[in-house]
């Protein structure tokens, strides 16, 4: 800078001489001196930059916290939401409420997201009054009835602007909720949300993907669940059903169908209990649409058909295990269990003679000693046929025929043996066959379906030629038997069906009409005051 100093001595030498005087240091400073306050300067702005970078990165990573959900927060809009509807607190437990339904998984930097989850009680809250208040609210926000209401009403809701404004808040707690129930591995959280969505199951009528998903995931917990849990499924899918009909009857049928079939793979003791209840279930869930109903037991009924048939032409190991399977039997008792409770029914009374028929075929496969269970089985289901339709199936000679086989009608040679519990197995082993408790087990359970068999006939006016053929084959069984005990109960078998004959035949002496006149129904109403003996000894 002397350059500068140099000039002012030329232009103004009397202002020089005046610093020379008075102000000597002005003079005498040089350019490095003004190099280092620059650089102090320079150092200045540095440290100030720096400090504020600090800062608003600071700012940064504190910012989640000042987002973190409280309790304060959650009851401020639930209070807000009950009171006055603020759609602003719907929207923010919405986003919540989506917070809690994907805690915990792995969705990365997610920036979109405006709060945070911290506590466990927040958690509980928000899942809480969610599924307990949100069908509600949103049924006030779409002018919907507050409880039930028809599938016309959420299709013409569809074209206001109500829907336009708000469907996005009724799709995100639908599917917030799938999503979460995919999650849940707490039997009771999933009964109870599966409680709270069957109240919005209407509205999934304006979102056929998500109901497909709602169905499938209710299957599942249907057919693999246990206790509340199933029942609770399956209510959910019969309520869908009732209020949606076309829209998910085909589907719930073939998939529970299919869910009970795969559950019937294997059976025990244990397992069996399952088994029956989800046939309970599919037979209840059956009366929902008897039409529709109807055209899909005709198909699986047809299926089981076909099975037979490969079987009886084919005659090979592999076709015969098809039919003597747990898989195949359970298909056979949940229809014949339909045809039970609907045979009343026009829709489903057709179905009872092709399945007797299929049962039929099915008891004489194999006639062997072996599959005495299964052949027992057939009877106890051509019985129940026979009994809910008042229609006769000659049963008797399945039951006859096992008699004539020698493992039933000579002494054991293979000792006591194990209790055989004959519900549980389709075949017995060799050994099995010779033992004392198999005899019984069999004997026992042919005089009780032959009983059975003929009680249900023991007011017709025909009885007397029902029970001819029986009672003369079991009195062979007695002459040919050298187990005592079992011809003891042949004994007072017979003598039950010679009572019981010697009644109706006395009643037929005062009777004009013919057997095949309409008037013999009277024979049948008037002799039903009066209990027979063989309709007493199922009673014993």
């Amino acid at each position: 800078m002397r350059w500068a100093i140099l000039r002012l001595v030329e232009e103004d030498p009397e202002f020089y001489h005046f610093l020379q005087e008075h102000d000597r240091e002005l003079l005498e400073f040089d350019d490095e001196d003004i190099e280092e306050e620059a650089d102090t300067e320079v150092d200045v702005e540095m440290q100030v930059d720096e400090k504020i970078r600090h800062h608003k990165i600071s700012e940064k990573e504190e910012k989640p916290s000042q987002n973190v959900i409280t309790t304060e927060m959650v009851e401020s809009w639930c209070t807000s939401v009950q009171e006055n509807g603020t759609i602003g607190a719907i929207r923010s437990l919405l986003r919540a409420f989506r917070m809690a339904c994907h805690y915990g998984d792995d969705v990365g930097d997610d920036s979109s997201t405006k709060f945070m989850m911290m506590s466990s009680g927040v958690f509980n809250k928000i899942m809480l009054f969610v599924l307990g208040e949100m069908d509600g609210i949103l049924r006030k926000l779409l002018g919907l009835p507050t409880f039930g209401g028809k599938k016309e009403n959420v299709v013409n809701l569809m074209s206001t602007r109500k829907w336009k404004n708000y469907s996005h808040l009724v799709k995100s707690y639908l599917g917030n909720t799938l999503h979460v129930l995919n999650q849940m591995t707490d039997a009771q959280m999933i009964s109870f949300t599966l409680r709270r969505l069957k109240y919005s199951s209407i509205i999934l009528a304006a979102f056929p993907s998500l109901l497909r998903k709602y169905i499938k995931i209710a299957l599942h917990f249907w057919g693999t669940g246990g206790g509340a849990l199933s029942v609770v499924s399956f209510l959910f899918l019969r309520d869908l059903c009732i209020r949606l009909g076309s829209d998910c009857l085909d589907e719930c049928f073939k998939g529970m169908y299919k869910a009970y079939v795969l559950n019937c793979q294997f059976v025990n003791a244990v397992k069996l209990q399952h088994i029956q209840f989800l046939s309970n279930c599919v037979v209840e869930f059956l009366g929902v649409d008897l039409p529709t109903a109807y055209q899909h037991a005709f198909i699986f009924i047809r299926q089981l058909a076909a099975i037979l048939q490969d079987a009886i032409t084919m005659k090979t190991k592999e076709s015969f295990r098809k039919v003597y399977e747990w898989k195949f039997m359970n298909c056979l008792e949940l229809w014949t269990g339909a045809i039970c409770a609907y045979s009343s029914e026009a829709d489903f009374r057709p179905l009872a003679y092709p399945l007797a028929q299929i049962i039929s075929g099915v008891a004489r496969l194999v006639p062997t000693a072996r599959y005495f269970p299964l052949r027992l089985w057939c009877v106890r289901m051509l019985n129940r046929i026979s009994a809910s339709t008042g229609t006769f199936i000659p049963v008797s000679m399945l039951l006859l025929d096992m008699l004539d086989m020698k493992e039933l009608n000579r002494p054991p040679t293979g000792g006591v043996g194990k209790a055989v519990d004959l519900r549980t197995v389709l075949k017995v082993s060799k050994p099995t066959l010779r033992t004392r408790s198999f005899q019984e087990a069999c004997i026992f359970a042919v005089v009780e379906e032959i009983a059975e068999h003929l009680a249900q006939w023991s007011y017709s006016v025909a009885f007397f030629e029902l029970s001819f053929i029986p009672a003369t084959r079991l009195r062979s069984f007695i002459k040919t038997s050298k187990v005592e005990r079992f011809c003891r109960e042949m004994r007072q078998l017979i003598r039950q069906i010679e009572a019981n004959s010697a009644f109706t035949n006395e009643r037929r002496k005062s009777v004009t009409f013919l057997p095949n006149d309409p008037a013999a129904a009277s024979f049948v109403e008037v002799s039903m005051f009066v209990p027979l003996l063989l309709s007493m000894l199922l009673t014993l």
